[in-house]
């Protein structure tokens, strides 16, 4: 597989090759996104269309011309701020629905008290019906469950506080 980005005077262009085979398209999707946010970050003025193609699907995103970005209607949300004393969060790595029991009814996969180590699950979230499953990265005791099961949570939002051993 190889990924092209071709800087013209006009417009960037990112071609992307590959076989197509199953094993790859997980690769060549994360290859071609990788090369768009490379081509954004690299252009002088911001883009006119975006156009990506993988495996016969296409999107397209077009703005008009001298059309201008407009300005935040609200301020962003203030970011969460950094781990404080002594005790860790696990974040979630993505936007989706949080679990903290592997099936209704079933007991959840830890409570407050609880020792964890580390690549223990502590939950599973729900991303477009796909389950994965979210692992402690600290050894230690559950201080605190931030997350409601079956509540969405953001991008690094804190699921759980672990006071490391």
């Amino acid at each position: 597989m190889t990924v092209e980005v071709k800087h013209e005077a006009q417009r960037g262009r990112i071609t992307l090759i590959g076989d197509g085979a199953a094993a790859d398209q997980v690769a060549d999707l994360t290859a071609l996104c990788r090369s768009v946010a490379e081509l954004a970050r690299t252009t002088t003025r911001p883009p006119s269309r975006i156009r990506l193609e993988h495996l016969g699907t296409a999107v397209e995103v077009e703005w008009p011309a001298g059309e201008q970005l407009a300005a935040p209607a609200a301020p962003p949300a203030a970011e969460e701020p950094p781990d404080e004393g002594t005790a860790r969060h696990v974040r979630a790595p993505m936007v989706g629905t949080f679990y903290r029991s592997p099936e209704p009814g079933a007991p959840p996969f830890v409570s407050v008290g609880d020792t964890v180590a580390v690549g223990q699950p502590i939950g599973i979230l729900e991303v477009m019906k796909m389950m994965s499953p979210i692992e402690a990265d600290t050894a230690g005791r559950v201080v605190e469950i931030l997350a409601d099961d079956g509540t969405p949570v953001e991008f690094q939002q804190r699921l759980i506080a672990v006071e490391p051993a």
